[in-house]
């Protein structure tokens, strides 16, 4: 059976996710695939739990962040994305591990061995074959957050947390540039999905 491909979209605040979650959906549809939606914390009762108390929960240490992710990962990986993979169907999941690298290691000074190591136990050599990063400067996805509903507890986080989110996730990049392609978010949004069409296009190629 053919297996399928797993794109991730990662991103600061306000970086427009959700908006091309949408998209990405569409490009893959039109094309005859079986698509899976996802998002983490999330994407089965337990995960939708964790995002809950994640987002909510006032005074989680750091370290307990970092450990319900992945407990919510696990149900994950192990309940949608490796089926689905199996399958043949493709995955287009909004956050994965380059989020914990990004928030919990160079957001919240976790040391990036850690995360190693749970990714390595947890995923077990899975990892996406494409993730797009949406980066724009952290003043305009703020901005652009702040006029969305009321701030969540990662929400209210001030700027400076965001600008070492923003660089964690931009180190990623540069250690990973083949399968981490970054998309600049700042563009007008025709602008941005067309940029994110040329790497699916890429993505299709190899995968004929």
């Amino acid at each position: 059976m053919t297996s399928g491909k797993f794109i991730t979209l990662e991103g600061g605040e306000g970086v427009g996710k959700s908006t091309n979650v949408e998209f990405i959906l569409n490009q893959l549809r039109e094309r005859g695939l079986e698509v899976v939606a996802t998002r983490e914390p999330g994407g089965t009762p337990f995960g939708e739990s964790v995002r809950s108390l994640f987002l909510h929960q006032d005074n989680i240490r750091p370290e307990a962040e970092l450990l319900l992710l992945f407990a919510a990962r696990v149900h994950h990986l192990r309940e949608v994305v490796e089926p689905a993979l199996k399958r043949g169907a493709w995955v287009v999941c909004d956050r994965f591990t380059d989020a914990s690298y990004a928030y919990q290691g160079a957001g919240r000074g976790i040391e990036r061995s850690v995360v190693d190591f749970l990714r390595d136990w947890i995923q077990a050599g899975l990892s996406p074959d494409l993730t797009l990063l949406l980066d724009a400067p952290v003043d305009t996805g703020l901005g652009r957050a702040q006029r969305r509903s009321g701030p969540d507890r990662l929400e209210r986080e001030d700027a400076a947390f965001f600008a070492r989110v923003r660089e964690g996730y931009l180190a990623l990049a540069r250690a990973e540039p083949r399968r981490i392609r970054v998309i600049d978010a700042a563009q007008p949004l025709p602008s941005v999905q067309a940029a994110i069409a040329a790497q699916l296009d890429t993505l299709f190629s190899d995968h004929a």
